[in-house]
């Protein structure tokens, strides 16, 4: 990288190697008119002579060598997803935002590989948390004014799009297993609860079966939600280790595979998620009725856009996975929502 002293005319297309001020009595401004770095359009020809412009410094770029601005660019083609939209580049540093409310989706290994060369800066919202449409989900950018091409290169194959991925509106069949439930001896409180918690996904509950704590009960309540057309079903109550706790056998039972029994997650290790056929079933456990975020808040965004976790991948949600039961929450701002 050279400087070099140009006519205005000649300087068309090149960086400029410092800011340049522009000091205006009639608005009151005195700045960086134009910043270290910015290449110079035949537009800004009337505004430089303005200044009193006639000759400028600007850098010569070597040809392996790449502009910040250029490099973003190149990199942006491939971060920028599926419902992300990207803004800038601006001062070497692009932005991208959700075009739509969802589920914010990436490769961490990517990011991380490419934030291992000193001269990329990449910085993320958490992985596979809700994100709502206009919201900022990431920046990235250059550090020095020019980056050698192999390290544009290299980030380019590392990288992989970041995406928001759309809830769908899922029909829910809720299971309340309890025998004090179902002798009506007291009021089920897990209901009112979930239903604002679905409603942020656009999910509904088309039937809920309230069922004494009876393995077989439990199974033909689970059976009937999926002849009724729920496309997912969730099971609450009966999931820790009591002799009465059966809801857990229940649902092995009438599944064909459980993806997890227990995560590392307080409140709600206990929590359970299985598949029938292609709809998940979870195991809730009773926790969830009193907690305001339980284990619960990590799955329902998974759910409802078919992005489930694997068992590998909850045996990570230890680290952050401890509820802080701050007094104000605001999911995805809550470290442990946000895992």
């Amino acid at each position: 990288m050279n400087k070099k002293t140009l006519p205005l005319e000649k300087a068309i297309g090149h960086p400029l190697s410092h800011d340049l001020t522009q000091i205006s009595p009639q608005r009151g401004f005195k700045g960086a008119r134009f910043k270290k770095g910015h290449v110079v359009e035949e537009s800004d020809l009337e505004v430089l002579k303005s200044m009193g412009r006639a000759h400028l410094t600007v850098l010569e770029l070597e040809p392996q060598e790449v502009h910040e601005d250029d490099a973003s660019v190149r990199l942006s083609r491939i971060l920028t997803g599926d419902g992300v939209s990207r803004s800038g580049p601006s001062e070497g540093k692009c932005t991208l935002k959700a075009k739509r409310d969802g589920l914010l989706h990436f490769d961490t290994d990517g990011i991380n590989g490419i934030n291992l060369d000193p001269s990329w800066i990449i910085s993320t919202l958490p992985v596979n948390v809700p994100v709502k449409r206009g919201e900022i989900v990431a920046g990235f950018r250059v550090l020095p004014l020019v980056v050698d091409e192999e390290q544009v290169k290299r980030a380019e194959e590392i990288a992989s799009p970041i995406s928001v991925i759309p809830f769908s509106p899922l029909k829910l069949g809720l299971v309340t297993t309890g025998k004090e439930l179902a002798e009506g001896r007291i009021k089920d409180a897990f209901r009112p609860k979930l239903e604002v918690k679905i409603a942020e996904y656009g999910g509904t509950i088309i039937e809920q079966t309230v069922v004494p704590d009876e393995k077989e009960v439990i199974v033909q309540a689970i059976n009937h939600m999926v002849d009724i057309g729920a496309e997912a079903i969730i099971c609450t109550g009966g999931m820790s280790v009591d002799a009465d706790d059966v809801t857990s056998s229940a649902i092995e039972t009438t599944t064909d595979e459980t993806i997890f029994k227990g995560i590392p997650v307080l409140p709600g290790c206990h929590i359970m998620l299985a598949r029938k056929g292609g709809l998940p079933v979870l195991g809730v456990p009773a926790g969830a009725v009193f907690e305001t975020w339980t284990s619960l808040d990590l799955l329902l965004p998974r759910v409802f856009t078919g992005k489930l976790p694997s068992f590998e991948e909850t045996r990570r949600w230890g680290v952050g996975g401890l509820c802080r039961h701050c007094e104000i929450c605001n999911f995805p701002n809550c470290g442990f929502a946000s895992r």
